[in-house]
């Protein structure tokens, strides 16, 4: 039998500390670009440049690739949404920092995994935890802007799910690449971040509320493990 210690079909193809790393890389890019069910091991493990019964040395099967993808792209930001909602920082400085977060992530990622979640394979039991973690951040979206509606007069019924919304349109944004509608970089995660805050109803500075956002940032990202982001 192929054991993991044999050496690879051919020099190292993808980026990555660990040979997990590069399984995960591999898989992002031909679940993204070609669908779950179109993708085989085989073809996982030819882009990476490993015999295919190798990749069973890191994973067991292909459903748990696409749940460690999935879990990356909403424990980093859960996490640091957390400590977002700990600190003492007001309410739109709490919600403008979480929406840059998130955003920038979203258009910094190597490969598009927000475009997962529409995977009707998703929907399954053996996904229940991603799912979970995934309203737990919607949650803390919600109680945040939950608090800045307190402060401003755009209480309309289900405003507060909108900052979640509007940071997930740059996974629609990275769809439309092709058609020269890309997102991406900081100065767009900045657009989304201003725009979740607006959307509540907050009319102050975004260059000040940019400026209070920015050690609240730091600190909250601060020891949070990297990871494939949405």
């Amino acid at each position: 039998m192929t054991t993991a210690g044999r050496p690879r079909l051919s020099t190292k193809k993808r980026p990555g500390d660990t040979a997990l790393d590069e399984i995960l890389d591999a898989a992002a890019e031909l679940f993204t670009t070609r669908g779950f069910t179109n993708t085989s091991t085989r073809m996982i493990a030819d882009a990476v440049g490993m015999r295919q019964a190798s990749l069973y040395h890191h994973f067991a099967n292909k459903d748990e690739l696409l749940s460690l993808l999935l879990s990356g792209t909403v424990d980093g930001p859960l996490a640091v949404a957390q400590r977002i909602a700990d600190s003492d920082a007001a309410p739109a400085v709490k919600m403008y920092a979480l929406a840059l977060f998130d955003a920038d992530q979203l258009c910094r990622s190597h490969w598009n995994l927000g475009a997962l979640y529409l995977l009707p394979e998703i929907r399954e039991p053996r996904f229940d935890t991603f799912r979970a973690h995934r309203h737990a951040l919607m949650d803390r979206y919600a109680s945040i802007a939950a608090d800045v509606l307190r402060e401003t007069t755009a209480a309309l019924p289900g405003t507060e799910e909108l900052p979640f919304r509007l940071v997930e349109t740059v996974v629609n944004g990275r769809a439309d690449a092709e058609s020269g509608r890309d997102a991406s970089g900081e100065d767009y995660a900045r657009v989304v971040a201003e725009a979740a805050v607006r959307v509540l109803g907050w009319s102050g500075s975004v260059d000040e509320l940019h400026t209070e956002a920015t050690p609240l940032l730091a600190h909250a990202a601060d020891h949070v493990p990297d990871a494939p982001t949405r």
